[in-house]
C-alpha cells in the first residue's frame, strides 16, 4: 500500500478513518469549508499531527499546494532546479535537460524564463505542478490544483493526473468539483459535519448517502454526465 490511514483521527474535523491507497489509485476527497480536507493532506506530509490513530507512507510524495500568488526574485526555472536538486547528489545542481523536461511535461516551457512574480496565477500553478514532479513521486497530493484555473491549463492538469495514474502513481486530489476528474476518479472520500464516506462515485455521491452526512436534505443530480449537488 501506498499510503495507510488507521482510526485517524484530528479532533474536532474528523475520526475513525481507515482507508489504504493502492499503487496508480486515484482519490478524490470533497466536502464543504471546514471539514479538514486541507488538514488531511497535512497529516500525510507530516505537517499536521494526528491525535489518535496513525497514517503511514513509505512513498515519494509530490506535493501541489492551493494557490496562492507569491513574488520572489527568481526565475521560473530557478524553483524547478531547486525543487529537482533535492534528487540529485549533495552540492550538485540538476542538469538544465532535467529541468527542461519537467517544465515542458506541464507545459510550461515558454515562461520558463520569466520571473516568478510576473506570472499569473494560472502559471505559477504550472510552476508548482514542476516543482512536485520534480521527486519523481509515488505517491501525488494536490490541494485544490484546478482552483482559478482557465479551461486550457485545467484541462491540461487533469491529463497529466491521468498520465501519472497511468504509469502507476497513487493521486490524492482535494477539491470542491469532481466534474473534471470524474474520468479519473476511483474512489471518493468525502469529508462532512456528520462523518465521511468512502466509496466509488456512484456508491457516495447519491442523495441518501448525503443528506446522512449532513443531516439534512440533500439532492444529487446526474445531468449530461456532471454531477450536481443541491
Amino acid at each position: 500500500m501506498l499510503l495507510t490511514f488507521k482510526d485517524a483521527a484530528v479532533d474536532p474535523l474528523w475520526r475513525d478513518l481507515n482507508l489504504e491507497l493502492r499503487q496508480g489509485e486515484f482519490l478524490a476527497v470533497l466536502g464543504p469549508n471546514g471539514v479538514g480536507k486541507s488538514t488531511l493532506i497535512g497529516t500525510i506530509l507530516g505537517t499536521r499531527k494526528l491525535t489518535s490513530g496513525s497514517v503511514s507512507t513509505d512513498a515519494r510524495l509530490g506535493y501541489i499546494p492551493q494557490q496562492r500568488i507569491f513574488d520572489v526574485p527568481l526565475r521560473a526555472r530557478d524553483l524547478v532546479s531547486l525543487a529537482a536538486s533535492h534528487g540529485v547528489l549533495k552540492g550538485r545542481t540538476p542538469s538544465k535537460g532535467v529541468v527542461d523536461k519537467l517544465l515542458a511535461r506541464v507545459g510550461a516551457t515558454g515562461i520558463a524564463e520569466r520571473r516568478v512574480g510576473e506570472l499569473s496565477g494560472g502559471q505559477q500553478q504550472l510552476i508548482r505542478q514542476a516543482q512536485a514532479l520534480a521527486t519523481q513521486p509515488q505517491l501525488l497530493l494536490a490541494d485544490e490544483p484546478l482552483l482559478s484555473l482557465d479551461p486550457g491549463i485545467q484541462q491540461r492538469t487533469v491529463s497529466l493526473f491521468g498520465e501519472l495514474k497511468a504509469e502507476g502513481a497513487g493521486i490524492v486530489v482535494v477539491t470542491h468539483d469532481i466534474n473534471p476528474l470524474i474520468g479519473l476518479v476511483d474512489r471518493i472520500l468525502y469529508l462532512a459535519p456528520n462523518g465521511h464516506s468512502i466509496g466509488t462515485i456512484d456508491q457516495v455521491m447519491q442523495s441518501e448517502k448525503l443528506s446522512e452526512l449532513y443531516n439534512a436534505p440533500v439532492t444529487v443530480a446526474h445531468i449530461n454526465d456532471r454531477i450536481v449537488v443541491v
